[in-house]
């Protein structure tokens, strides 16, 4: 199955439940990567994308001919074409196309091979946003992050946050200091977890973004936002840190780096209480047709509260800097 080209959106409806080990499979890392970023046009002409169920049937009541059917109609009479682009429902629902069987539902997209933003369960325009550079938000009911650019969405991925007894804080906060290889704290004796590309973004609990094993169901870590490979490198490139006298802070500790002079791109971590117990919901069934769900964001970042006394003190200072610039 040729999956680079596939980045169809395809998932099965939210209430078919998963077995325990499905749930406890790990993502093919290289591979979601593949199937996320195959493509990239400009944000203006992707076009908007609907669902609809989908039952699998047959008339004998075969479901091998059952699946060729499905192949036959999503490749438009090719059955080889529509098999390549179905990769993707093994990606989003953790499950194989060829363990299907008849009665099993799908959502299906209106459109196939598009750029991934038009599948994303994030708006395309935040305008709440549009006067920040750069904003990264990370969504723990929907379990997948975002990032805008003055208000436009630029890339989306799949995260694992923290577990029960371990959950990951809400809040805003800010990216600080990074490494590319780091050796968690948490690692029990004889154990070396090993995290890269990390970028933190809550100093006072040692709170990062990194590369880690993705378990493909519920949250998982011990607090920290878990991506794939290619997400953890693209984020610790693309976000700003902490701009301090010393430069850009890269090591732990912000008094090895002197003192913080400019605080690093704003983090949003949302859905507080949302942390689901299983695969996250994916769609919601409006007026019964399936709908993607779509994070809900505030009207201005900056009405989630902070989430460290480091955040309040930056906006102690950015309030201050407002009021001197206002005649």
């Amino acid at each position: 199955m040729n999956l680079i080209r596939t980045t169809a959106l395809l998932a099965l409806i939210a209430l078919l439940a998963l077995p325990v080990e499905a749930q406890r499979r790990l993502y093919n890392q290289d591979e979601v990567a593949e199937l996320l970023y195959a493509r990239e046009d400009s944000l203006e002409l992707i076009p908007e994308v609907t669902y609809k169920y989908y039952v699998l049937q047959h008339e004998r009541n075969n479901s091998i001919w059952a699946r060729h059917d499905l192949y036959a109609m999503v490749g438009e009479g090719d059955a080889n074409t529509g098999k390549e682009k179905l990769g993707i429902v093994e990606f989003f629902n953790r499950v194989q196309v060829h363990d299907l069987g008849i009665g099993d539902t799908l959502i299906l997209p209106s459109h196939y091979d598009l750029d991934h933003r038009a599948y994303a369960p994030y708006p395309r325009y935040y305008e709440g946003a549009a006067e920040l550079d750069k904003l990264f938000i990370i969504h723990k009911g929907i379990q997948a992050w975002a990032a805008y650019e003055n208000g436009r969405l630029k890339r989306w991925g799949l995260v694992n946050t923290g577990t029960v007894g371990s959950r990951t804080p809400a809040g805003r906060f800010n990216f600080n200091w990074k490494e590319e290889r780091r050796v968690s704290t948490l690692s029990p004796p004889g154990e070396t977890w090993l995290m890269r590309w990390v970028f933190n973004f809550h100093h006072e609990r040692g709170i990062h973004i990194h590369q880690y094993q993705m378990p493909t169901g519920a949250p998982a870590s011990h607090g920290c936002v878990r991506t794939i490979l290619n997400d953890a490198q693209w984020i610790y490139n693309w976000a700003d840190g902490w701009r301090t006298t010393a430069g850009t802070a890269t090591r732990g500790l912000a008094s090895a780096n002197g003192r913080i002079i400019e605080q690093g791109t704003t983090v949003l971590v949302l859905g507080d209480g949302e942390e689901p117990s299983g695969p996250p919901q994916r769609f919601l069934d409006v007026n019964g047709a399936p709908s993607i769900r779509v994070a809900e964001l505030p009207a201005s970042p900056y009405d989630i509260a902070p989430g460290t006394h480091q955040q309040v003190m930056f906006d102690r200072q950015r309030e201050q800097q407002t009021s001197r610039s206002t005649p």
